[in-house]
């Protein structure tokens, strides 16, 4: 953990303060005006940033959740730092992304949103890389999974579902995103709790949840496991039923969607989303992306963005976020070995 003052993320009259200094970090070469004035210390973060414009790298294919995330920040920033680039970098998980997102060491006008399938993929691909390799400086949003199957499928519940994995879980193919990611993760879970073995569960890994639904809809897999905020207009369209949600409680973007516990299968999962910077960046440059992103966080275009796209907010920043990526690496290893999709 870095040697610095434990940051608070609850927003506070304090934030008035370090707002400026961070909108400075990030400005564009447009956006960076110095007069006699000006605080120094905003003047110089603006300095070392040399005009660049920010990026923001979306380690999957356009439409998916990392995409999605990417472009409701590149908006809710807009005011904050001007003008900013999102680009995709698809496959394995988001982990062909981090291998060269690890290649922007010091640069801090490069973020990446990642999250829990990051993780998962590395564990499950034996990555080279790591979360380890980045500096963790915001966790965003929270967003579940549902189950679906096609309009016509037979299976019309999760009880119909759980019946044809005991008698044939291969016969069950699920469709979802990356192999090891929280589709995977999920549908293994599934399998367990179905009382089959969740290392033979057939699952078809796609980079992209449009190439998931792509499958589904033309019958070569039997389930659809997608984000909430992914697969919502496919669900309200009637083009997909949805069978249960991994949340704890019923979703109000889903009411009539009943939890994976309501059905009689004990299980519950939890994605989540976050911003990394690379490292070797200044202690400096760190704290003011942090303060800029929980800046975002409080704009009413991104409070309008979570309540449309149906995200959890879970704000979280500095050591606390730090740690708890630390704490997911472990807990994400240890239930992927358990459930047979650990590295071998």
């Amino acid at each position: 953990m870095r040697n610095r003052r434990r940051q608070d993320t609850a927003p506070r009259r304090r934030w008035t303060y370090w707002a400026p200094l961070a909108v400075a970090v990030l400005a564009t070469g447009a956006l960076v005006a110095t007069d006699p004035g000006e605080d120094p210390e905003r003047g110089a973060a603006a300095r070392v940033l040399a005009g660049e414009q920010l990026r923001i790298m979306a380690p999957a294919a356009p439409g998916g959740g990392w995409d999605q995330t990417s472009r409701e920040m590149q908006s809710a920033l807009r005011d904050l730092v001007g003008r900013s680039e999102v680009y995709n970098v698809s496959g394995a998980g988001g982990t062909i992304g981090l291998s060269q997102f690890v290649r922007h060491q010091g640069d801090p006008s490069q973020l990446m949103t990642t999250g829990l399938i990051m993780i998962g993929a590395a564990e499950t691909n034996d990555s080279p890389h790591s979360l380890s390799e980045t500096v963790p400086l915001v966790r965003l949003t929270t967003d579940y999974q549902v189950v679906v199957t096609s309009a016509d499928s037979p299976l019309r519940d999760m009880t119909s579902v759980a019946d044809a994995m005991r008698a044939d879980l291969r016969g069950v193919s699920i469709s979802g995103g990356s192999a090891g990611g929280v589709e995977h993760i999920l549908a293994a879970m599934l399998a367990k709790a179905a009382g089959a073995n969740p290392a033979e569960v057939s699952y078809v890994a796609h980079s992209g949840g449009g190439e998931a639904l792509t499958t589904l809809l033309s019958g070569r897999s039997s389930l659809g496991i997608s984000g909430v905020s992914e697969i919502r207009p496919q669900i309200e369209a009637g083009q997909v039923r949805a069978l249960a949600v991994s949340s704890p409680h019923r979703l109000p973007e889903l009411p009539d969607v009943p939890t994976l516990r309501e059905t009689g299968l004990d299980v519950e999962l939890q994605n989540w989303r976050g911003v990394v910077a690379p490292k070797g960046i200044s202690a400096e440059h760190e704290h003011a992306l942090e303060q800029v992103l929980l800046e975002m966080t409080r704009t009413p275009g991104w409070r309008e963005a979570l309540a449309r796209r149906g995200w959890g907010d879970a704000t979280l920043a500095g050591p606390e976020f730090e740690e708890f990526v630390r704490s997911e690496e472990s807990r994400v290893a240890e239930l992927l070995a358990e459930i047979g999709l650990g590295r071998r």
